[in-house]
């Protein structure tokens, strides 16, 4: 597995080496060992899987507050997405900057996603699917969410929105006042 960082602490690009043959693919998608440098004493607690099904949808953009802050791997089994990490710690020389990375089982890579960083993705490709690792579980009292769409964030989404959750549409845009969370 080969670890890049990009230009926001924490939020990794992990890419693997598939093997294939006459007979299909193999991918090793997580291993303790090699992710150690990222992972630290976190473990894998919840792995969650999400299919959606219309080009253009949106999902998020999500995030657990302390003490329930969460670091996630995500990774597209299916289909095609643009995977988004936006900086919420406060005092983060990225705050309120993001990372987008498109998605793909044929790019073999991996998000990471530490705490104190939202997360969500729009649909490139009907029907994607995406595998996601967890270091928290989830806790319904410390989730959190950003609007898509929040001139705060200058998220340039490659597709018309065709579908959102009334949840999702419903996040208050970011105030002058929000300074981040403390990780």
């Amino acid at each position: 597995m080969k670890i890049t960082a990009t230009g926001i602490a924490g939020v990794n690009i992990v890419e693997t080496a598939p093997f294939s043959d006459h007979r299909g693919a193999f991918a090793r998608f997580f291993c303790a060992r090699e992710l150690a440098e990222i992972l630290g004493a976190r473990q894998i607690v919840q792995i969650n899987h999400s299919r959606t099904a219309q080009k253009g949808a949106l999902r998020g953009l999500h995030y657990q507050r302390p003490p329930h802050a969460e670091m996630k791997m995500v990774r597209c089994l299916k289909g095609r997405v643009l995977d988004i990490a936006v900086d919420l710690r406060e005092g983060s020389p990225t705050f309120l900057q993001h990372h987008a990375q498109e998605l793909s089982p044929e790019s073999a890579r991996m998000l990471v996603i530490p705490e104190g960083c939202a997360h969500g993705f729009q649909v490139l490709e009907e029907d994607s699917e995406l595998l996601y690792l967890h270091t928290a579980f989830y806790e319904k009292a410390s989730e959190g969410g950003l609007r898509h769409d929040d001139p705060a964030l200058g998220i340039d989404w490659p597709l018309a929105v065709t579908d959102i959750s009334e949840r999702d549409r419903a996040h208050a845009l970011l105030t002058d006042d929000f300074k981040g969370m403390k990780i």
